[in-house]
């Protein structure tokens, strides 16, 4: 399963963190498919700068954000996940649908 997650780099008590998309089983510091963007929290206010379209691209292969990435995302654009969850409110909608058509039908033919 995929990430999007948090890589720290920076030295002691000085973290820089890059927002990357990795395999869950990869270490915090290890390998990784892509580089999304990066976040700051040294300067004053925090630094934040992601590649959306390249977030939406990963979370259509079906990446998950951890809650730290979702929130720091969130934070630059509002809103930002709102359309997938809307997706998946859609899908299930229709899957519950189809469903209650079956069982009448099925209740209809006996």
């Amino acid at each position: 399963m995929l990430k999007i997650r948090l890589q720290r780099h920076g030295r002691n008590k000085r973290p820089f963190y890059r927002i990357v998309v990795c395999d869950e089983r990869m270490r915090r510091d290890g390998r990784f498919l892509e580089i999304l963007g990066y976040y700051n929290p040294i300067t004053n206010p925090f630094t934040v700068n992601v590649d959306c379209e390249a977030v939406k691209k990963w979370v259509h292969h079906g990446a998950k954000p951890t809650v730290t990435v979702r929130r720091l995302i969130e934070k630059q654009v509002p809103n930002f996940f709102f359309q997938f969850e809307e997706h998946k409110r859609n899908k299930i909608r229709l899957a519950r649908k189809k469903r209650k058509e079956r069982l009448r039908s099925a209740v209809q033919g006996t």
